[in-house]
């Protein structure tokens, strides 16, 4: 199957290395330093507790031709860029494109493609989970996955097709790697942020080093994404995954939920790869997610977050996370 992924820091790199051992037909497209390693090294991943290094050699471009078709597209970008390739991603020949990652205008990102596009498409959106960070100098990736990693991934509001089900499923065949089937990627992408917000506010008070972080300011982590599953609910907006917000809750998921944050504080490896790396070098990201989830927050008024305010209140404001977090972000 001959693939294109449009993108190549941490998540697009491991996507692009899982779509290599599948025997696939790969193109990464990169840019500037690391696109320069790309072509001289390969692709190159440390699998941090995996203990092993894989080197893959896609093939690697810096533009979209338009001579060229692709079965799929797996468009992997921060939010705060990836509406700025639905015109690529509209003139590209392919059938199938996937937007991967967080994504709080997935509507109008579908329609801006499917209106400008060249030929007949199907969008999809998805999110995979896998952290790291990328060494551009010594053109490594160094990258944090669970088992073979996975990817939940669906409509904008619907399941895929059969046929489209089955021609994803075969572009990762015998990797080990998961699709998730999701009824609703637009209420799930909203899901996310309630997970993820929280730690990121945490961070950003730790000055990018969590093990600052007391037990106190932990729990609080839990307790606010707990009050924001019960927001979205109020909202009517369906919890994907199914049963997520159970993590949050009391029980032995939540207390699972709470070593995980725990472990983050006291392995600074793990915590930077996790967390911490995400939050200095995509903090324009963070910036634009926070606002959007805080229009969903301010509109809800009949369910009271004091533990999710309380927590982003302690967080320096965003014109000092900038001020700070500017001058470390990595080169892409």
């Amino acid at each position: 199957m001959k693939v294109l992924v449009y993108g190549s820091g941490v998540i697009g790199s491991y996507l692009a290395h899982v779509l290599c051992s599948a025997g696939n037909d790969v193109t990464v497209l990169a840019r500037g330093r690391w696109r320069e390693q790309l072509e001289a090294r390969g692709l190159r991943i440390r699998h941090h507790l995996q203990r092993r290094e894989t080197l893959d050699h896609p093939k690697v471009i810096g533009n979209i031709s338009e001579d060229e078709a692709y079965d799929v597209v797996f468009a992997v970008m921060p939010y705060n860029k990836i509406g700025a390739i639905t015109k690529p991603l509209a003139a590209v020949r392919a059938p199938l494109v996937v937007l991967v990652g967080n994504n709080m205008n997935p509507a109008a990102m579908e329609k801006a493609i499917l209106d400008g596009s060249v030929c007949k498409k199907q969008v999809l959106f998805g999110f995979q989970v896998t952290a790291g960070k990328r060494d551009v100098e010594n053109g490594l990736l160094i990258c944090e996955r669970l088992g073979a990693g996975n990817m939940d991934i669906g409509g904008l509001h619907r399941l895929p097709e059969d046929a489209t089900r089955s021609k994803l499923s075969e572009a990762f065949a015998g990797t080990g790697y998961k699709l998730n089937w999701q009824p609703d990627m637009e209420a799930y992408l909203i899901c996310h942020l309630a997970a993820i917000l929280p730690i990121g506010y945490l961070a950003y008070t730790c000055g990018g080093d969590m093990r600052a972080s007391t037990g106190a300011q932990r729990r609080l982590i839990r307790l606010a994404s707990r009050e924001a599953y019960a927001m979205l609910k109020t909202q009517g907006i369906p919890i994907l995954p199914a049963g997520d917000d159970r993590y949050y809750a009391t029980g032995l998921r939540g207390t699972l939920m709470q070593f995980l944050y725990f472990v983050m504080a006291k392995n600074k490896t793990i915590g930077d790869l996790v967390a911490c790396e995400h939050c200095r070098n995509a903090y324009e990201e963070m910036e634009m997610l926070d606002a959007a989830f805080m229009g969903i927050v301010d509109r809800t008024p009949s369910a009271p977050m004091p533990h999710w305010h309380a927590l982003r209140a302690q967080m320096p404001g965003w014109e000092e996370v900038r001020r700070r977090y500017s001058r470390v972000a990595s080169p892409h």
